[in-house]
């Protein structure tokens, strides 16, 4: 199965978060915080931002970006799980 994102939004695959603290403390599953950097899967062609105006996309497929902690809905795809949300609860562009 395919997903193909509307207007200005965006398919994401999340990365996974680091395991271990900068000090070298194994984290348990239920002490790690939901991940914020992922990768763009998919998106869709631009469309109307904020209500009123027409756009292009900024991020394009292959892009690792920051995303709003709990933005989107989570959707599972052939067993694997994706986030689907507007292009403006993208943060930022990770280089």
């Amino acid at each position: 199965m395919n997903i193909r994102p509307l207007a200005d939004r965006v398919v994401i695959k999340m990365l996974e978060a680091e395991e271990t603290t900068k000090s070298g403390i194994i984290l348990a599953g239920s002490a790690k915080e939901k991940p914020q950097l992922a990768e763009i899967v998919a998106a869709g062609p631009g469309g109307i931002f904020d209500g009123k105006e027409v756009g292009e996309m900024v991020v394009k497929v292959g892009d690792k970006v920051l995303m709003s902690k709990y933005a989107g809905t989570e959707v599972k795809v052939d067993g694997t799980e994706y986030t689907i949300l507007r292009q403006s609860d993208i943060l930022a562009i990770v280089d």
